[in-house]
């Protein structure tokens, strides 16, 4: 997350907002904290440290990526084991008037909500990819907050409504058996299995033998219905989710090689094809826009790219 959308961390546990409140925390000087209630919903995403958080009676240890749903009205606390990291996290609290203006508009709005509230876990983890995603959601709503474009209260809206709709459809598939999954046409089974899998190998080799079919039929029905080819496809897909990584104050580098590009200079062409721009000077450009430095994943100023590929 970009140092600019910061929050200096406050006692404060009660809503000035009617609707929702959203922080994103870094400390490195905290010590023991008091356990509070409340009377909205709290999403809390964990980004970085060495802490477990106590909700009701039962104490979670959280990592990279984990998300928790806090109901009204439950006691819970960080347990903060070492400050050898810094304790990096995002809050996000909905009231619970909004939440009946959600259902109202459709219950998969709540359906989170309802499932906490029924006693289930309120923990639940998310792989690398869906968690960016989740960042780079909460990223523009933050940077719509902070801005004054036209029409910005409306855009607000809407981008937290499209946030508690996606979160509602991660913990909807992490919570539901899969036979209940509706079995979706061939395309559309290989292009999500593709966005689950950005970080490996995604030969159509690999793709044949996870679908039982050739791997000629799949490269044919997949351009038939997406007009690209699979690695077109797997290739603008893993340079998104590397621009939402940087954006979110991930090192260029680092994010080339999380996402599956074996070598800096395919990385650097193909981000360069995509947004008509290099990757650093993409970083510079959005961090001009920010007025601010971006961090690194370990809430440090980002190492400097490597140099662009010989031409």
């Amino acid at each position: 997350m970009k140092k600019c959308l910061q929050t200096p961390f406050g006692a404060r546990q009660y809503m000035v907002s009617k609707d929702f409140e959203i922080y994103y925390y870094n400390d490195t000087a905290l010590s023991k904290m008091n356990g509070h209630a409340h009377d909205y919903y709290e999403f809390y995403f964990f980004l970085e440290g060495d802490v477990s958080i106590k909700a009701g009676s039962d104490t979670y240890p959280v990592k990279s990526g984990d998300m928790m749903l806090i109901p009204p009205h439950v006691f819970h606390r960080p347990v903060i084991h070492s400050l050898e990291a810094p304790y990096r996290r995002i809050v996000f609290w909905l009231s619970k008037e909004y939440c009946t203006h959600l259902e109202q508009i459709s219950p998969d709005y709540l359906y989170a909500m309802h499932l906490v509230q029924s006693g289930k876990d309120c923990l639940f983890h998310n792989d690398r990819i869906t968690f960016n995603t989740i960042q780079s959601k909460v990223l523009r709503l933050m940077e719509e907050i902070h801005s004054s474009h036209y029409a910005r209260e409306e855009q607000i809206r809407l981008c937290v409504n499209d946030l508690v709709l996606y979160l509602n459809r991660i913990i909807y598939e992490q919570s539901s058996p899969a036979k209940n999954t509706p079995l979706l046409p061939l395309y559309e089974s290989v292009t999500q299995f593709i966005e689950e899998h950005l970080d490996e190998e995604l030969s159509l080799r690999r793709l044949s033998q996870e679908f039982y079919t050739g791997k000629y039929h799949i490269a044919h029905v997949f351009k038939e219905n997406t007009g690209m080819s699979i690695h077109q496809y797997i290739t603008k897909k893993r340079v998104e989710a590397c621009r939402t990584a940087i954006l979110g104050g991930t090192g260029i580098t680092e994010a080339s090689g999380m996402f599956g590009f074996n070598d800096y200079s395919s990385f650097y062409r193909a981000f360069k094809k995509e947004y008509g721009v290099s990757p650093s000077q993409f970083r510079s450009l959005t961090t001009q826009a920010a007025g601010a430095a971006p961090l690194s994943s370990h809430g440090r100023p980002a190492e400097p790219p490597e140099q662009p590929p010989a031409s």
